[in-house]
């Protein structure tokens, strides 16, 4: 084993002890190799201290993106359990925490809500609203509490050049501590000076204090999943935009569009995991059809220039377009709880219900999500407003005044959609403007039916 990790866990222990101020730690864990053997090494200097004078809080944050590689999930959360229960077995100061993105910021919300096409190099909107915002919310609640925070990463030199000058750059001088964007938090990496084989080496040779029984704690199932997927990387918590995305062999969301390829997903597969084939069909027909004139509406949603030659100017998906993405990915989740189970879910019922609102906000009412979802799943779920008597009785009475004009049944009933769901979505655009869009729509709309029958 290294000579060096000795020195790293006592300057853990200098770190934790003889810092006047009791800032806590945030321990930022992706499940993978690096950020596991930094909670280890924390954890091991931890034990060398007396249990009395264990004081500072320590969180162990882990951020789910929600279109995590599914295999990858089950295996972060079985750690994450078993490291909550050992630190309150063996009394250290270690609490599990996971962030998730805002319902109105998922990744399912935006693609096939709002209709953004798939993120890649140029126009990257995953990163900020599924990685860094819901782990600086958090980050930022326990400066709120306690002045400052110091934030623990497993990020070391060895792993690239671009990293090592990042590294470097923000270091306060004759301190182990380098400034982060956030006022009043410090990112401490005590691996930094770590080799690759430095690091398995550790994890293959020192057991896992959360350990569920003693011999367990080898570490042989994460190098497993490494072999599987012919990868020596893994996605790092990202706390601000200076940290390196992930590469294309790195374990990450199985749905990014920003790589050509997911080779570590491939690798999965062809090594038995080969339930996850629809998700790798489905995010390269993401991938196809990005660029694809037909699958995009011919004005932005902020109705700036649109040019029909670039299609950096070019708007969201079509209405048909989420539609037809919805379906794929309800049958691709529909095929993987048939191989492994019900509880296998890809899109949460939340976000199935702030897709059919936004797509309401988007005057987009001849598709609902519901007859999607029981189409695929032979079953009956309602994804808006139950109509109560109530609603029923005005509604027969409004379609008798618009006998003449059914058109304007249609309009006022659509306007009572967006005033009842205005209040469920936390991010609102004002009603009163929704409200005169739609309006404008339906006026031109009847421009051009009158100069059709004239």
């Amino acid at each position: 084993m290294s000579l060096k990790l000795p020195f790293i866990e006592d300057e853990v222990i200098d770190q934790y002890l003889y810092d006047e101020n009791p800032r806590p730690w945030i321990i930022g864990f992706s499940g993978g190799k690096d950020s596991t053997m930094l909670l280890q090494v924390v954890w091991r200097a931890l034990m060398k201290i007396p249990a009395e004078i264990r004081n500072r809080p320590i969180y162990v944050v882990c951020n789910d993106t929600l279109v995590e590689n599914p295999k990858i999930v089950g295996f972060i959360n079985r750690t994450l359990e078993r490291v909550q229960k050992a630190a309150t077995e063996q009394g250290m100061p270690v609490t599990v925490h996971r962030t998730t993105p805002r319902l109105e910021d998922t990744f399912w919300v935006n693609l096939l809500g709002r209709g953004y096409p798939a993120p890649n190099n140029t126009f990257r909107w995953c990163t900020e609203r599924l990685k860094i915002n819901p782990t600086t919310r958090f980050i930022q609640e326990k400066i709120s509490e306690k002045g400052e925070a110091i934030i623990l990463l497993g990020t070391r030199s060895d792993e690239s050049q671009t990293r090592a000058r990042s590294m470097k750059r923000h270091a306060v001088k004759g301190q182990r501590l380098r400034k982060h964007v956030l006022p009043n938090a410090f990112v401490y990496a005590p691996l930094q000076d770590i080799t690759t084989n430095e690091v398995w080496q550790y994890l293959m040779q020192v057991d896992a204090p959360w350990a569920v029984q003693p011999g367990g704690g080898k570490h042989k199932e994460l190098q497993t999943l490494y072999r599987n997927a012919n990868t020596d990387g893994d996605c790092p918590l990202v706390i601000d935009e200076t940290t390196p995305s992930c590469g294309q062999s790195r374990f990450g969301c199985w749905v990014c569009t920003v790589v050509s390829r997911d080779k570590s997903m491939e690798g999965l597969v062809l090594n038995g995991d080969d339930w996850m084939e629809p998700l790798m069909e489905f995010r390269d027909v993401l991938i196809r059809t990005r660029n694809d004139r037909d699958y995009r509406e011919m004005r932005r949603r902020t109705d700036s220039p649109f040019k029909e030659e670039d299609e950096k100017t070019w708007g969201p998906y079509t209405p048909e377009a989420r539609a037809k993405f919805l379906t794929m990915l309800l049958r691709a989740q529909r095929e993987i709880q048939l191989a492994q189970g019900e509880d296998m879910l890809l899109i949460s019922h939340q976000e199935l219900v702030a897709i059919q609102l936004t797509w309401y906000r988007d005057g987009i009412f001849n598709l609902k999500v519901a007859d999607i979802y029981n189409q695929i799943n032979e079953q009956q779920i309602v994804i808006s407003d139950k109509y109560t008597e109530k609603f029923r009785r005005e509604e027969q009475l409004l379609r008798g005044v618009c006998k003449e004009h059914p058109d304007d049944f249609d309009f006022i009933q659509e306007c009572l959609l967006l005033q009842r769901n205005k209040s469920l979505m936390v991010r609102k655009r004002g009603l009163k403007d929704e409200l005169e869009r739609h309006l404008e729509r339906y006026i031109a709309k009847q421009r051009i039916r009158d100069a059709v029958h004239e």
